[in-house]
């Protein structure tokens, strides 16, 4: 058991204790925070207190976090494209296909039994058995770059400079339809779909925010090969803005695009460029990867319409 204390000041007032914890931090999510409070594994000047409690400022919150469970996840022997490694951060190129980490229908050959086999039990657990190291995600079918935390420090870091929207992520995208403008910004918040639970939404109540910059790299006879920079990291994000514009990711059936018909299974969005400064040494490092094959015959295919 780690104990660690917070001291609440006036400008946290009126503040849920739930959303500090998720604040303040960091690698928490508020739905971890909230388990930890309903175990009575926090309390507020020594006292136990609801996931609602609201702050009033100069308490001191105490949180007793438990020793990470052990792993019930099977190590794999699944070959790992690997473009950084070092005793703190990995650095992985996903491939198109494959699930970040175990949850209904996929118990296995995720990339969390991949990293498990490299890495043994060198992996943060701040995100619980199932979830070890990972610090952020990119769909089934969205290939490209992920950190991977090796320690419970590292995590921390990383997933703060994630809240403070501060990592470099660039990816490629092959959208419908041809932009006439050259770049633009889409600030939409997303929430879920109320009609469809698979999917997300633009601008439904209650929705988190959500900023994607894009530009144009190459237009042809019916689609647009466009570069996106997210400031947030919401579900979906890039494939739910651009269907909210008219343009959906080409392969993307979910939010109403046709399949592709050369061969390529999902979306064809690429995570290319990643950036983020290195936990223990301060120092800015950026990766980038390829377009998968895949991806890159689908350009040469629409530049042959063209």
């Amino acid at each position: 058991m780690a104990s660690f204390t917070l001291i609440t000041d006036l400008p946290d007032t009126g503040k849920r204790l739930d959303a500090y914890l998720s604040e303040y931090s960091e690698g928490y999510s508020r739905t971890y925070a909230a388990k930890l409070i309903d175990a009575g594994l926090v309390t507020v000047d020594g006292a136990p207190v609801k996931r609602s409690y609201r702050l009033s400022g100069e308490e001191e919150i105490t949180v007793d976090a438990p020793d990470p469970e052990p792993l019930s996840v099977p190590a794999e022997n699944i070959p790992l494209d690997i473009v950084y490694e070092d005793d703190d951060v990995l650095v992985v190129n996903k491939p198109r296909g494959m699930v970040v980490h175990p949850a209904a229908g996929h118990p296995a050959g995720t990339l969390v039994n991949a990293i498990l086999y490299h890495c043994g039990d060198r992996l943060s657990g701040i995100n619980g058995v199932l979830r070890p190291g990972i610090v952020h995600r990119i769909d089934r079918d969205t290939t490209g770059l992920l950190m991977i935390a090796k320690n419970d420090e590292a995590h921390r870091s990383l997933a703060a400079q994630l809240k403070a929207h501060s990592v470099t992520r660039r990816y490629a995208a092959v959208v419908q339809g041809v932009f006439a403008e050259d770049e633009g910004v889409i600030d939409k918040p997303i929430g879920r779909d109320k009609a469809n639970r698979l999917r997300m939404a633009a601008d439904v109540p209650g929705g988190k925010p959500a900023v994607t910059h894009y530009a144009v790299r190459e237009r042809f006879a019916r689609h647009t090969l466009i570069g996106c920079r997210l400031e947030t990291g919401r579900t979906h994000q890039i494939r739910v803005h651009m269907a909210s514009i008219g343009h959906p990711l080409l392969g993307d059936t979910l939010y109403g695009a046709a399949p592709v018909k050369w061969g390529t299974e999902g979306q064809c969005l690429h995570a290319g460029v990643i950036g983020f400064i290195h936990p223990r040494t301060g120092e800015y490092l950026e990766f980038t990867a390829d377009m998968p094959e895949d991806m890159q015959r689908v350009i040469r295919k629409l530049r042959n319409e063209a």
